[in-house]
């Protein structure tokens, strides 16, 4: 972990999380078989609304970090959320595996030329999804700072 975080600082992990996630939120249009898009299917908009929370969290991760403030109630709710959202990433993740396994059961039909090499990308896509989304969550505890509000009004200087 300390040689991904030497690559990756927290700047570069949220960079690297927002350019994923739009990347993604394109090819959740996209139909692995057909090489067409699909805008009038309701299951396509999915992951887009919910990666909406993910930029949320981000720029709260991102706002904390630059202002150097401590944590605080809304986000530790943000992120029990991105906690739920990162299993949509992972169930993803996997569809696209059975997805790409069951290349060898339609060898017979006509299957697209981009069908393996956009396969692959998304699934390095979301492999890289989940990856930036731990180390969001570890740059937040280690920057941000942990989630104990029962003791936060004893470091309150009452007197400024």
């Amino acid at each position: 972990m300390r040689f991904i975080k030497a690559i990756l600082t927290w700047q570069r992990t949220l960079i690297l999380s927002i350019g994923v996630l739009l990347l993604l939120n394109v090819f959740s249009f996209y139909g692995l078989y057909t090489n067409k898009f699909y805008f009038f299917k309701i299951d396509n908009y999915i992951f887009p609304i919910l990666s909406i929370v993910h930029f949320v969290f981000l720029y709260v991760l991102w706002f904390k970090i630059k202002e150097n403030e401590l944590s605080d109630p809304p986000m530790r709710t943000l992120e029990y959320v991105l906690y739920f959202i990162s299993f949509v990433y992972l169930y993803k993740l996997v569809d696209t595996i059975l997805k790409l396994m069951s290349y060898a059961d339609f060898e017979n039909h006509l299957i697209p030329t981009t069908f393996l090499p956009l396969g692959y990308f998304m699934l390095g896509l979301y492999a890289l999804l989940l990856l930036v989304t731990i180390l969001a969550i570890s740059y937040r505890k280690q920057i941000v700072g942990t989630y104990r509000f029962d003791d936060m009004n004893q470091h309150v200087d009452h007197w400024k």
